[in-house]
């Protein structure tokens, strides 16, 4: 779903980035803007400052900034769709799908509409569960017993339902309401009648302990119900719903947000109790899967909040089995930038229980020790391997290689592989030729694929004549004053271009012409950066938290191209060049981007390319430290948390410096 830039440009005329910051954290005024502690780290006195007039916010302690969509995308975890329609839904703006037949839309209407519905009588389960927790000794005294404090209850929305059968039918009014099922609220059984002679319809959770689940915009999306005392199952789940599902959500992710960004790490664990027992006791970075395996979007998700994530297991046979499941699910995600960790707690113990015995210390302490994913996938593979024989040692080539190939390219891999060959005995190379050889495919090398000249001339220059002749893109909307725009060569009132016996007109400015076999130095290393992470864009998940926002803040056109690059990410996930090639279609940096592309792309291949984007990236972010090092030079004569601030970024400098030299 493209969303128009004039769509996004009104959007943010009508919302004010005070009222959606303000849901999250609590500001107060302070001269022509807004106070309050930074959401993003940890601090004791409030340096994050929005302004009303500039519709902008900033922290000058963590350099976050950006506006009302960016916060959400930051703040909440949601994508760039998920974001605007999150604001024009507030200010009532219909955000336009003019790609969509009526029919989708319709449907998508209805969709969204359901999805409200069932969260408001989620919602107001919740509260009631709550209100019956106070009116209930029992459920009290046990959560007491458990070590939690009624603020604590308070945070996570807890609650209790009552024993008996139908104890939700005073609450709504229409307890035959088919959302009460929908919702998994209340379970029915076409094959029993009732008196009445509907089917009969019970409660699903009685006699429960309630842990609401929420969705990382708060709203509460299923509960999970905890038996006082002996009883099976010891925990309950809600079953899955169109706005619930197990495999996507996990528990407490929406309170831990803020402690996530002030630790530094997520830590999963595996139980509700687990995760509020933590808060209790200081570490309210904890989360837990909703009763299944961790899955590969369990993991994507965290990492929208952090670059590093701790799975807390037992050390039983069980809690290995479930962290194999979690090294499979990280894998694919664990690139250079990530850090995947597991921690196995002593049999006898659980979180809760580790911190009441030993204390927050050892526990942190403890934590810091856990395996790195690089170690745990070594022990995985060597599993029931007698590394004394050969035949030992050929079965851990065999169990290795899946898990190695799952990885991500880059410096963790490559160590890996070496790390590997030397536990079986062999040769890098020569594993490296033997984990190839079977699943080897012909390729023919880039620069075959490329088309000769004589090929180019008859073909049409922006993608095919078949693509154009289909497409008809909406006028490029107008650059503001001061903003960037295509080179004069290449812009115009439009294009014809021809194909299949279809004439077409082209609004917008033409493509760029090609360059095939004629290399062109870019203007600078920036220019260098789009090219190369435009044709490979899944790099993009490579980078930092910090380099997306480094990129995304530079000035035109740089800055808008990746930040366009990263919405483009977030709505459909990596996608090749061909398909970022049509999402370009009328944007102001259409031509530029072509260019760049291309000549980052002439007698090049994929590998070549990222080692090349890697060395770009260590010359930007050591700009971007100059940077910051000389503005804060004229502070840090008065000023010691800037001296101190610059002494930070002067070792980055300088580590940065010593590995360019190495």
């Amino acid at each position: 779903m493209a969303i128009p830039q004039s769509f996004i440009q009104e959007l943010l005329n009508r919302v004010d980035v005070v009222d959606v910051v303000g849901r999250y954290v609590q500001l107060k005024k302070g001269g022509a803007n807004f106070m309050g502690l930074c959401p993003f780290h940890g601090e004791k006195s409030p340096s994050f400052s929005v302004s009303p007039t500039k519709q902008f916010y900033h922290c000058f302690g963590c350099g976050a900034n950006g506006n009302a969509i960016g916060f959400l995308m930051e703040h909440a975890g949601m994508n760039f769709v998920e974001a605007v329609k999150d604001l024009a839904q507030q200010v009532g703006l219909q955000v336009p799908e003019d790609d969509v037949s009526p029919q989708d839309r319709e449907r998508a209407a209805q969709q969204r509409q359901k999805q409200a519905t069932l969260t408001d009588v989620l919602e107001r389960a919740a509260k009631v569960y709550q209100k019956d927790l106070k009116d209930s000794p029992r459920a009290v005294t046990y959560l007491k017993g458990r070590g939690l404090s009624g603020q604590i209850a308070k945070t996570f929305g807890l609650g209790y339902a009552p024993e008996g059968w139908r104890h939700l039918a005073g609450v709504f009014p229409d307890y035959s309401e088919p959302l009460l099922v929908e919702s998994g609220l209340v379970i029915e059984h076409e094959d029993e009648k009732g008196q009445d002679g509907e089917a009969k319809r019970y409660d699903r959770f009685r006699d429960r302990i309630m842990f609401p689940i929420r969705n990382v915009k708060g709203e509460c999306i299923g509960f999970g119900g905890r038996v006082l005392d002996k009883g099976e199952p010891k925990y309950l789940n809600s079953p899955e719903t169109p706005v619930f599902s197990k495999g996507r959500e996990l528990y407490g992710l929406f309170e831990a947000r803020t402690a996530i960004r002030q630790h530094g790490y997520a830590l999963v664990t595996e139980g509700y109790m687990d995760v509020v027992a933590l808060a209790q006791l200081g570490f309210a970075n904890a989360v837990a899967t909703l009763g299944t395996a961790c899955t590969p979007d369990h993991v994507h998700k965290l990492f929208r909040f952090t670059d590093a994530v701790v799975f807390s297991f037992d050390g039983d046979a069980a809690g290995r089995r479930a962290a194999r499941k979690a090294l499979d699910a990280a894998l694919p995600l664990a690139t250079d930038t990530r850090s995947v960790k597991f921690l196995f707690l002593p049999p006898e113990h659980d979180p809760d229980s580790y911190i009441r015995e030993h204390g927050a210390d050892a526990f942190a302490n403890f934590v810091k020790q856990a395996v790195p994913l690089s170690k745990f996938l070594v022990d995985a593979a060597s599993a029931d391997c007698d590394l004394g024989s050969a035949e030992g040692r050929a079965r851990l080539s065999s169990q290795a290689r899946p898990l190695w190939s799952a990885l991500p390219e880059g410096a963790l891999k490559r160590q890996l592989l070496a790390e590997l060959a030397q536990q079986i005995g062999i040769g890098t190379p020569d594993l490296q030729q033997l984990w190839q050889r079977d699943d080897r495919a012909p390729r023919r090398p880039r620069e075959e694929r490329q088309p000769t000249a004589s090929q180019n001339t008859q073909t049409p220059t922006d993608g095919g004549a078949a693509h154009q002749a289909s497409y008809s893109p909406a006028p490029a909307p107008q650059n503001p004053p001061g903003a960037w725009s295509a080179p004069a060569e290449s812009r115009g009132r439009g294009s014809w271009t021809g194909g299949n016996g279809r004439n077409n007109w082209r609004k917008g400015p033409p493509p760029p012409p090609r360059m095939l076999g004629r290399q062109i130095a870019s203007k600078s290393r920036t220019d260098r950066a789009v090219g190369l992470l435009l044709a490979n864009a899944a790099a993009w998940d490579s980078l930092s938290a910090d380099d997306h926002a480094m990129l995304a803040h530079l000035p035109a056109p740089h800055g808008p191209v990746f930040a366009w690059l990263e919405a483009q990410l977030h709505e459909h996930g990596p996608q090749p060049w061909a398909a970022l090639r049509e999402g370009l279609r009328g944007e102001p940096f259409e031509a530029y981007v072509c260019a760049e592309v291309e000549q980052a792309t002439i007698a090049a291949d994929s590998a070549s390319e990222l080692e090349e984007l890697a060395g770009v990236m260590d010359l930007l972010r050591r700009d971007e430290l100059m940077r910051q090092s000389q503005a804060l030079s004229l502070l840090a004569a008065t000023d010691p948390q800037a001296r101190e601030r610059l002494r930070e970024i002067n070792e980055r400098i300088k580590a940065l410096n010593s590995s360019s030299a190495v």
